[in-house]
């Protein structure tokens, strides 16, 4: 499964930047953001019907 992670904007919450990564990668960036203190918003990434 793969998710979109959004950085927020710490002012107002909207999104500075998004990537799309597999399941495996979520931790590492969800703990990388949590040692800065950065806002992130993650959901499923669209998959695209074939």
């Amino acid at each position: 499964m793969r998710f979109e992670i959004m950085r927020l904007d710490e002012t107002d919450g909207t999104a500075v930047d998004s990537t799309v990564v597999d399941a495996a990668s979520v931790n590492g960036i969800v703990q990388q953001a949590a040692a800065i203190g950065q806002r992130l918003w993650i959901r499923p990434a669209e998959t695209p019907v074939s």
